[in-house]
């Protein structure tokens, strides 16, 4: 574990990932609409050997193990409560080709030139040492290997991201240092990456709705627990009105499919030479 990534073990081996552990299909469900434009851009063969960098609860594992049918995806997160829940829910699944392991991506000693495919939904953006880290991955893919993600556009594009802050009065989520929008300027992800030793970088835009729960209060419950920790540190009078303000606006954003928010994201595509 290298020491810039200690405060990223301790919220995903520790509370911030035993929430997600708790709600690994909410999660899933949350982004559902780019599941197909992911795994497309991924392409995946059937004998590809494919990594999943923040891996979680495994969904993109197993979705790549299931096209690399006579191939084999690995998993690596820092969260042993999500790797745990990935690894009962890939055996129940009968994908034995799915493995998991504990793992900082950014140091990990991974066998140089092994991997096809690199891919990575909403997992890439947490690094302490991006650079390192993204050379590190560069080492573990082959000649001619792929990398894929799936990372948020700015912040102005996330409609659910202003909501939910602006609910309890926390300011725009920074795009730099470990951060959901660390990967959200495309000049940025290209000088990374094109420093990191990769060539053919693009950055392509998709556009799809979030999904937060079947009605609105099923939504706030989620909501709710996901701005837990801002909410704990308002007072009494100040969080009950904050609540109110967010069941206001998920009752606003109830669609025939559920409660719904718009949101942005980046595609990324780039090749190991």
């Amino acid at each position: 574990m290298d020491a810039s990534n200690v405060d990223q073990l301790r919220a995903w081996d520790g509370p911030t990932g035993d929430f997600w552990a708790d709600n690994a299909d909410r999660f899933d469900a949350g982004v559902a609409r780019y599941r197909e434009p992911f795994l497309d851009a991924a392409a995946i063969g059937p004998t590809d050997a494919v990594l999943d960098v923040g891996c979680g609860a495994g969904q993109v594992t197993r979705d790549a193990a299931r096209r690399a049918t006579a191939g084999s995806a690995l998993g690596v997160d820092l969260s042993a409560r999500m790797l745990d829940l990935a690894r009962r829910t890939a055996a129940a699944q009968g994908v034995g080709n799915a493995v998991f392991r504990h793992a900082d991506a950014q140091t990990h000693a991974f066998d140089p030139g092994w991997f096809d495919v690199v891919v990575s939904r909403h997992g890439s953006m947490f690094f302490g040492d991006p650079p390192a880290a993204f050379a590190n991955i560069a080492r573990a893919l082959r000649p001619g290997g792929r990398l894929v993600l799936l990372t948020w556009q700015g912040y102005e594009r996330q409609e659910w991201m202003r909501t939910f802050r602006g609910a309890v009065a926390a300011g725009p989520i920074p795009a730099t240092g470990p951060s959901p929008l660390s990967l959200s300027e495309p000049d940025v992800v290209r000088a990374l990456l094109t420093g990191a030793g990769f060539t053919d970088v693009t950055v392509s835009g998709v556009v799809e709705p979030m999904w937060f729960g079947t009605d609105p209060d099923d939504a706030l419950r989620f909501v709710a627990g996901q701005q837990a920790g801002m909410l704990a540190d308002l007072d009494d009078a100040t969080r009950a009105a904050a609540l109110d303000t967010l069941r206001a606006a998920l009752a606003d954003h109830r669609t025939a499919r559920g409660v719904e928010f718009d949101s942005a994201a980046w595609l990324v595509r780039a090749t190991r030479p």
